[in-house]
């Protein structure tokens, strides 16, 4: 009996490390899609049965709130029923990480971008090329300005402008800082782009631009944001601060206490339309606050533990519902390796790889002496 006792706890441990099904459902262990109805107060995973290892991008369909869009680190997913089931769009087509992803505000046209290129579709199933000038790719985001065929394509190192869903691209911004743009928004038919750290807008579909920053942290903003109503009121987050413009940023002012933890890294911001409900997207997850910004809260159940968030936004039609994306692989290394063309899946260490196979080489070893003595103790004569 005592022979037998190391090899029992050998075979336990292999069945506790043995993945299932089971696992795939459990928040702390992927990143995916995640949804809440009262403004981001509690959260459940909205891409269940369907495993997804960092969510890129999110769209909503702006007539349709049961139809959804998610880009992911392996591909585009698409939902008829509200996220309860997903299928792979266009898998031939689009490959590899989806790093934006928008609908046209009829709800059928599409763009989505990949690492090296962005495409569309007119009807949801036939997906084709959208020429872009080089140094567009990888692509930031994509944001719809209201009108049929109109968008902005937020580029790697410039900002584009299109009136026909992409058929064809102009370039914008030639009289802003020569520096990377790192957030784009709509609000109150202008567009607004945070640009090394500070804020410019633009009345006139991004043709000219002034600095719209009193009030705000010299190259401290790290992204933009506006109203479930998309109405004049704005919003920027940085150093640590929520800053709000009923002015169109005109002027700015800060939005109740910091969130608790200093030097946050704060990606995306989500407002209702009173403000008084904020939810920031962050690298250390999510925060929210049912006061203005009076107290903030660094949310924990149903949500994955140790990941980062990045994607976060409102859903047009349903007040209260909000969307927000996790991913394994930390957001910024996400788009290093998109920028210096290395998927998210295609290029690992040396050290991950051989810890990887370590790892298989011991549990083959392991599952085999398992399975030798197994048999052994069917041959074997029971002593009395």
């Amino acid at each position: 009996m005592t022979r037998s006792r190391p090899r029992l706890l050998l075979l336990a441990m292999l069945l506790a490390l043995w993945p299932s099904p089971g696992w795939t459902h459990d928040a702390s262990a992927w990143g995916g899609l995640f949804r809440s109805r009262d403004y981001g107060l509690t959260w459940f995973q909205a891409n269940q049965g369907r495993p997804v290892g960092g969510a890129l991008a999110i769209a909503v369909d702006p007539l349709d709130s049961t139809h959804l869009l998610l880009g992911t680190d392996a591909g585009l997913l698409a939902s008829r029923n509200g996220g309860l089931d997903w299928e792979q769009q266009a898998p031939n087509t689009l490959i590899g990480p989806i790093l934006a992803v928008a609908f046209d505000p009829a709800g059928v046209r599409v763009l989505a971008a990949t690492e090296h290129a962005l495409f569309r579709t007119d009807d949801g199933l036939y997906w084709q090329p959208s020429p872009t000038p080089a140094g567009v790719t990888p692509v930031r985001a994509i944001v719809p300005d209201g009108h049929a065929g109109h968008a902005y394509l937020l580029g790697w190192q410039r900002i584009l402008r299109t009136y026909d869903w992409g058929a064809s691209w102009d370039a914008v911004g030639a009289d802003m800082p020569d520096a990377p743009v790192t957030a784009l928004v709509v609000a109150g038919g202008e567009l607004f782009a945070v640009v090394a750290g500070e804020v410019w807008a633009s009345s006139d579909d991004g043709s000219s631009w002034q600095p719209r920053q009193i009030g705000l942290p010299a190259g401290s903003v790290q992204t933009l944001g506006t109203s479930a109503d998309h109405n004049s009121t704005l919003w920027a987050a940085g150093a640590d601060q929520v800053f709000r413009s009923t002015d169109l940023g005109l002027s700015w002012s800060p939005v109740g206490k910091r969130p608790a933890d200093t030097d946050t890294e704060i990606r995306a911001l989500a407002a209702d339309a009173a403000g008084s409900e904020l939810v920031l997207s962050t690298h250390r997850g999510l925060y929210a606050s049912q006061d203005g910004g009076g107290t903030w809260n660094l949310l924990a159940d149903n949500l994955p533990g140790h990941l980062e968030a990045g994607p976060l936004i409102y859903d047009p039609k349903q007040p209260g519902m909000v969307y927000a994306g996790f991913s394994l692989l930390p957001y910024g290394e996400q788009w290093a390796r998109a920028a210096d063309g290395r998927s998210a899946g295609s290029q690992l260490s040396l050290t991950e790889l051989t810890g990887a196979a370590a790892f298989l080489a011991l549990l083959a070893l392991a599952a085999g002496w398992t399975l030798r003595w197994l048999a052994r103790t069917r041959t074997e004569p029971v002593q009395a």
